[in-house]
């Protein structure tokens, strides 16, 4: 009986049974202590901690910008063109919706173009106050130019509180240079930049606006016809 019992012993392989469980024990252990590290407080790896969010990278701000155009005009101009025109009002429609500073008016002193930019002064400044803009709000100045240079615009520009953000075009290190895996540096800015452009009226990301009046006459009429089973949609 004890005979059949070590050839069956030796069968299993009698030195390998103590050889299994020494590697079960030791999967064990290792499952263990990862388990202990996944429930550890204070772990070592903060990821989170790692600024990876573009938003905070390239954050959009309220600063105060200066907004400029250059007006040609050439050597023989005596009038505004239409498209001169259309191109100063709506610039001057900007400026009254963002801002109450003074418009401001540069005429070229010294090119070769400058006696006809002159000339046009009075239409310049008579095409502004056709929009709205009071006279004690426009400041015609003059600048330098020179002979050399060909045509010299004339300048108009106003000061407005703006949304901005960084320039783009930043690369302080090299993205194939990293450990950490993060989006890079310049990652996000064209985004943030267009949606700074986008922004009609800065203060809305200060404060939401206040809520319009009611219109009391379409909203009886809204009513009724949701009472009478009718569709509410405007003509």
């Amino acid at each position: 009986m004890s005979k059949t019992l070590k050839s069956a012993g030796d069968r299993s392989g009698g030195k390998s049974m103590p050889y299994r469980l020494m590697i079960r024990i030791s999967v064990l252990g290792v499952m263990a202590l990862a388990l202990q590290a996944c429930g550890t407080p204070h772990d070592d790896l903060k990821t989170g901690a790692i600024p990876d969010d573009y938003r905070t990278r390239h954050p959009i701000q309220l600063a105060e910008v200066e907004q400029s155009i250059d007006i040609p005009v050439a050597s023989g101009d005596r009038a505004l063109s239409i498209g001169t025109q259309d191109v100063i009002s709506g610039f001057v429609n900007d400026y009254k919706s963002s801002s109450s500073g003074v418009l401001r008016i540069a005429y070229p002193s010294g090119a070769v173009n400058s006696a006809a930019a002159q000339g046009l002064r009075r239409q310049f400044r008579q095409l502004i106050l056709q929009t709205g803009v009071p006279s004690s709000r426009i400041s015609e100045t003059t600048y330098q130019a020179s002979a050399d240079q060909g045509l010299a615009p004339v300048h108009f520009s106003y000061r407005a509180v703006k949304a901005t953000t960084n320039a783009c075009g930043q690369w302080p290190e090299d993205i194939l240079h990293t450990t950490e895996n993060t989006n890079w540096d310049n990652f996000g800015c064209a985004t943030q930049n267009n949606l700074a452009a986008q922004i009609a009226n800065p203060t809305d990301l200060v404060s939401p606006r206040a809520m319009t009046p009611i219109d009391a006459k379409r909203r009886t009429t809204v009513i009724g016809l949701y009472r009478d089973g009718k569709s509410t949609a405007s003509n």
